[in-house]
C-alpha cells in the first residue's frame, strides 16, 4: 500500500509548482493563495485525488484576469505527470467572495471548502468577510452539478473542486451505472467518483457542511438502513488502493449502485421540492426514470 505522506508530498510539489506561476502572473494582484479539497482536509490520494488551488486576488477584477489565471493553469497542466493534468484553480476576490459583486470562478461549494478548510499557501489570510453560501445555494448548484455530471444533461454548471472532474466520457456515466463492469473497468479514479458523488451530495444536503469523503462516508454508514453501506465503505477504500478483486466489485456495484442512486434522487427531490425548485425536482424525476429503465 502506498504512504499517505508520499502521496500528500506529491500533491503538495504540484501546488507549490502552481502557486510559483501564479506569483509571476499576478504579482502584487495575488493576495492570497490557499491549497483546497483534499489536500487541505485530508485524505489526499495520488491514485484518484485532484489537485485543487484557491486564489483572492486584489480588487477590481480585470477583464483580463479569467484568461491569465486560465493561461497559468494550462501551463502548469502541461508539466507531464498525472498529478499536474488535475490541477484546478479556483478565484475571486474579496468583492466577489463577499457577495457585492459578480466575477471570479468560486462556486458555492468551494466558497465553503476555503472557509472552513482553505490552508493558506501564501499571503495574507483573505477570508475575512466571506459570504457563506446557505444550505439551499449549496443544495441548488449541487443538484445542477449532478445532473450534468451524473445524469447526462448539458448545462453551464462549472465543475467544482471539492467535486472533482469526471472525464473522460461524462455522457456514459448511465451507461456505468447500468453496467459495473465498464465502469470497474474505467479505473478506481472514474470508479471511486461516481460511487462517492451521491454519498457527498447527501451530506451536505443534510448538514450544511463540505462533504469531505470520509465524513460523508461516516454520515451515510451511520444510517442503519441506507441500502448501500457496503458499497460505500468499499469505494472509500477503492480511493488508496484499486479493487484487488474485479469480479466481487463488479458483484459489489451490481447490488448496490442503482439502490444507491435511487436513495440519492429520491432524498432531493423532496430537498428541491422544499425550497421551491419544482424545474430540478421534475429534472431528477426524468433522471430517476432514465437509471431504472
Amino acid at each position: 500500500m502506498r504512504s499517505p505522506t508520499t502521496d500528500a508530498e506529491q500533491g503538495e510539489s504540484v501546488l507549490s509548482e502552481a502557486v510559483v506561476a501564479c506569483k509571476d502572473a499576478l504579482g502584487d494582484r495575488l493576495i492570497a493563495a490557499y491549497a483546497l479539497g483534499s489536500l487541505a482536509h485530508g485524505g489526499f490520494s495520488t491514485l484518484v485525488s485532484d489537485v485543487d488551488l484557491g486564489l483572492v486576488l486584489a480588487d477590481p477584477v480585470q477583464q483580463s484576469d479569467s484568461g491569465t489565471i486560465q493561461a497559468v493553469a494550462d501551463s502548469v497542466r502541461r508539466r507531464g505527470s498525472a498529478l499536474h493534468g488535475r490541477l484546478s484553480v479556483f478565484w475571486g476576490t474579496p468583492s466577489t467572495l463577499q457577495g457585492r459583486l459578480p466575477g471570479g470562478r468560486f462556486p458555492a461549494l468551494d466558497r465553503l471548502d476555503l472557509l472552513e478548510h482553505g490552508r493558506l499557501l501564501h499571503g495574507k489570510d483573505a477570508r475575512d468577510g466571506m459570504a457563506r453560501p446557505s444550505q439551499s445555494e449549496l443544495l441548488i448548484m449541487g443538484a445542477e452539478f449532478a445532473l450534468e455530471q451524473l445524469g447526462g444533461e448539458q448545462s453551464s454548471v462549472r465543475r467544482s473542486p471539492g467535486l472533482g472532474s469526471m472525464s473522460p466520457g461524462d455522457e456514459s456515466v448511465l451507461d456505468e451505472i447500468r453496467s459495473p463492469a465498464l465502469l470497474v473497468s474505467r479505473g478506481p479514479r472514474r470508479l471511486t467518483k461516481i460511487v462517492l458523488f451521491p454519498v457527498r451530495f447527501l451530506f451536505t444536503a443534510a448538514t450544511g457542511q463540505v462533504g469531505t469523503n470520509a465524513l460523508a462516508v461516516t454520515h451515510y454508514l451511520a444510517d442503519a438502513q441506507a441500502p448501500a453501506g457496503e458499497l460505500v465503505a468499499a469505494a472509500l477504500s477503492w480511493r488508496i488502493a484499486a479493487p484487488d478483486d474485479s469480479r466481487a466489485a463488479v458483484a459489489l456495484l451490481a447490488r448496490d449502485l442503482i439502490p444507491l442512486y435511487r436513495q440519492y434522487i429520491d432524498d432531493h427531490i423532496g430537498r428541491l421540492r422544499s425550497v421551491r425548485r419544482s424545474d430540478l425536482a421534475e429534472r431528477f424525476e426524468q433522471w430517476r426514470a432514465r437509471i431504472v429503465g
